[in-house]
Parts: C-alpha cells; sequence; structure tokens
C-alpha cells in the first residue's frame, strides 16, 4: 500500500447522533498525524460528483454536540452501478484523497467493500445507525442517544397513561432487529415488550393485558419494535385488543424519526471520538477492509464482510429480565 497522505471522511444511509463526533475525531486525528483530511458531502453521490470539501481542526469545531451530520447523507442509485463506482474512482484520485473512513450501516459498508474490490482502495468503516444492527461491536454510533431519546419520551407518555388510565401502544425503531424496544421498553418499565426475535402472538398478548388488569394495572405502556409481526402493524395490534378487550381504552404513538435527531450522548461522543482515532490509525499503518467497533469496552477491528454478513444478536438475558419485570 502506498503512503498515505490524504483521508477522506463522508456520511452515508441513515443519519445518526455521534456521526459528526466521529467526523470531528477522524479530522483532528489526521490533523495529528499531519496529514491532509478531506470531506465528502451527500456520502456516495457526492463522492462520484467530486463534492469534497478540504478539512482541518478548526473546521470541526463545535460539531461534537450537534445531531445528524454536517456532510450531510444520501442514497445513490448510480454507486451501484460500475461506471457510478468509476466516476467516483477518478474523481477521488483527481482530488488526491489515498484512503477512506465511511460512517453508516449494512448498505454503506457493502457498497465499500465492492468498491475496495474493483479499486484497491483502502478503506476503513465506523458502524453509524441507531438500530444496533451490526455484528462487531456492542454499539453503533447513535444507539445509545436513540435509547435516551425513546425513554424521555415514552416517561411522558406514560403520565397521560396513567391519568387517563389508557393503554399505550408505542412503536420505536427496528425494523429487522428488537435491540431499541428491548432495551428501551426495560428502561421504562414497559408491560410487554414485541420484538421481531420473539413472536408473542396476538392470544399471548391478550392474555398478558388480561392478567395486567386483573393484578389491578388501570395503564399500560406495551412497546412495538417496528418490525415486530405479532400484528401487521401496530394500528392493527390496537384494532385486535379494542376488539377483544373493550375495557381498555388504546392509543397509538409513533415515535419515528425524533429518536434520530438531537444532541448525541456523552456516550456516543466519546464512542466516536474513540473509533475515529482507530480508524485513521489503522489506515496508517496499511490496514483496510475493516471496521471500527466496541467490544467488552475496548475499541478493536472486524471484517467488513463480517460485519456486514453477520447477525447482531439479541440479549436473552435482557429478554429474561423483561419477562420477570413484567410480573
Amino acid at each position: 500500500m502506498e503512503k498515505i497522505r490524504k483521508i477522506g471522511v463522508m456520511t452515508s444511509g441513515g443519519d445518526a447522533p455521534g456521526m459528526n463526533a466521529a467526523i470531528r475525531s477522524v479530522v483532528r486525528t489526521c490533523a495529528f498525524y499531519k496529514i491532509e483530511c478531506a470531506g465528502i458531502y451527500r456520502g456516495y453521490e457526492g463522492m462520484i460528483e467530486g463534492d469534497f470539501i478540504e478539512l482541518n481542526a478548526r473546521s470541526v469545531k463545535g460539531i461534537i454536540n450537534k445531531g445528524g451530520t454536517f456532510l450531510k447523507s444520501a442514497r445513490s442509485k448510480e454507486f451501484m452501478t460500475k461506471e457510478g463506482r468509476k466516476k467516483a474512482y477518478d474523481a477521488l484520485k483527481e482530488a488526491n484523497i489515498d484512503a477512506l473512513v465511511v460512517i453508516g450501516g449494512d448498505g454503506t459498508f457493502t457498497g465499500a467493500l465492492i468498491f475496495n474490490k474493483e479499486f484497491g482502495f483502502p478503506i476503513m468503516g465506523i458502524p453509524g445507525t441507531i438500530d444496533n444492527d451490526i455484528a462487531g461491536t456492542s454499539h453503533t454510533l447513535g444507539y445509545d442517544t436513540a435509547l435516551n431519546n425513546a425513554v424521555e419520551v415514552i416517561d411522558k407518555i406514560r403520565d397521560t397513561a396513567s391519568s387517563h388510565n389508557r393503554l399505550f401502544f408505542v412503536e420505536v425503531m427496528g425494523r429487522d432487529v428488537g435491540h431499541i424496544a428491548l432495551n428501551v421498553g426495560v428502561g421504562a418499565g414497559a408491560e410487554e415488550i414485541l420484538i421481531p426475535e420473539e413472536d408473542l402472538g396476538l392470544e399471548r398478548l391478550l392474555d398478558s393485558l388480561k392478567r395486567s388488569k386483573e393484578s389491578g394495572k388501570s395503564s399500560s405502556i406495551v412497546i412495538v419494535a417496528e418490525g415486530d409481526k405479532t400484528g401487521k402493524n401496530v394500528f392493527e395490534l390496537k384494532d385486535y385488543v379494542n376488539e377483544h378487550l373493550p375495557e381498555y381504552d388504546v392509543r397509538v404513538s409513533v415515535l419515528g424519526h425524533m429518536q434520530r435527531g438531537g444532541s448525541p450522548s456523552c456516550f456516543d461522543r466519546v464512542l466516536a471520538s474513540r473509533m475515529g482515532v482507530k480508524a485513521v490509525e489503522s489506515l496508517l499503518e496499511g490496514k483496510s477492509n475493516l471496521m471500527v467497533g466496541l467490544l467488552n469496552d475496548k475499541i478493536a477491528v472486524t471484517p467488513l464482510a463480517k460485519a456486514i454478513k453477520g447477525q447482531s444478536k439479541i440479549n436473552k438475558e435482557l429478554i429474561r429480565v423483561s419477562d420477570i419485570m413484567t410480573t
């Protein structure tokens, strides 16, 4: 591998709190090692168009506390074609960029692997997605912030539920995995938690709600991951419960994208800083096609291919804790 003199950094796919902190870390680590750094606007789309900006240590002041990503994020259909990737490669070479740090999720890493295979371009990945669905790290950037955002809102919903003796179905993000729902459910004291990994079933849900009513609970919170298959969607669940348990006053609250917004937590800021340093130092050591992650509270690297193909595992112990807490 040729000596690296300039590193490009980009964010792609969905935004996540902590992405700005990661960009800041990459830029300042480059400055520490006296190499250049370029920001790539709008992910792979901006790479194809050569939409770059020179960054230095002062360029990233005051962004560690900002949500989202100041480099913007976009999905690129053109990058899915070989011709599009060739344009991106030519733009990088013209800008004298020797290596990339890509911050994103599964789709971002898949594109990075294909790009490296075709052009041998050095790449390091930093996992940035609130879903926490990437193998090779216990926490992705934005996950901790999303949990705190959701719990804060659910605490407020509970105030209303208690005041009006209502049952609330609260849908949180998690299309394929239930990490957010499970942790938020335990943290917010939910009566039931519905996740894709555990098929509760409609009858068991009704039985659980009946037991809650019989035990004297006048209000309940049920956390639903958006990918849960107990019903076709959270509104169907509401209708089903209304039909079979008419004594419940049932409402639905979909938290949606607010979980991805706002200032990142201290945990995400520190994690982003650690990951950015490791990503740059790994490239300077001649490493490539790796993802930086957090394992046993230590920053470690995992092959990108494993991070993409591997399935992040739901915490079975936490499921057990949840079952006990909802007694």
